[in-house]
């Protein structure tokens, strides 16, 4: 396999996806345009870290497109004092940008394999201000709780109210929700104790997390 000039690779991705998919954060962008993207990817993948497509990391799961990754990094207006939960680890990319920003991640993977491999890829990097979780995160983490942010990196056909209760009040939390092929990217934000604002961000498709909850189906 021939190896690409990566470096050039990046700063295609940042100019081409990320500026035109409104991302425009400078700290995410400069952040992004650090970070060895490749170093994350399946070995055999490795040549299509800066492609503007999902790429599958096995059993049914993919890293989204580096634009909506760095949108959704951005959209959670993560401050350097944030505690941050992240469900569904994958790769570990997204869990690098989070520790690269925040204070402390804690990112909870169903998957102890791909657990192993992004613990040992966020080491070679660095990366310090991370605890991995091993566990079915699909319908709410509340160790640890409060956070001031949240991400979950797969699709729920629900939101289920326990991820709510886990945001600390002022917090952030980016869900992708709804069913194949139309998904609606949300942002909840906590006000204080008992009011909440919600904004639609974009549409999306993204494999659900596995063991979410479904909806009620209705038999005639």
């Amino acid at each position: 396999m021939i190896s690409l000039n990566f470096d050039a690779a990046r700063t295609s991705m940042i100019l081409n996806q990320m500026r035109a998919w409104h991302v425009h954060d400078d700290r995410v962008l400069d952040l992004i345009a650090r970070m060895p993207r490749q170093d994350y990817v399946p070995a055999a993948s490795r040549n299509l870290a800066y492609v503007d497509m999902n790429i599958p990391l096995g059993h049914g799961e993919v890293m989204m497109t580096p634009k909506n990754e760095a949108r959704l990094v951005q959209e959670l207006e993560i401050d350097p004092k944030d505690k941050i939960l992240e469900i569904g680890t994958g790769s570990g990319y997204v869990t690098a940008l989070l520790a690269n920003l925040g204070r402390h991640v804690v990112s909870v993977e169903i998957r102890p394999e791909f657990t192993t491999e992004a613990a040992t890829k966020l080491a070679r990097h660095g990366i310090r201000n991370i605890t991995l979780e091993v566990g079915d995160g699909a319908r709410g983490w509340d160790r640890q709780k409060p956070y001031d942010v949240i991400l979950i990196t797969g699709s729920l056909p629900i939101l289920p109210e326990a991820f709510r209760d886990s945001l600390a009040p002022g917090g952030r939390m980016i869900a992708i929700v709804g069913q194949s092929p139309v998904m609606e990217v949300k942002r909840i934000r906590r006000l204080d104790a008992h009011i909440f604002t919600e904004d639609s961000l974009f549409d999306t498709d993204l494999p659900p997390l596995q063991n979410a909850i479904e909806p009620t189906r209705f038999v005639f």
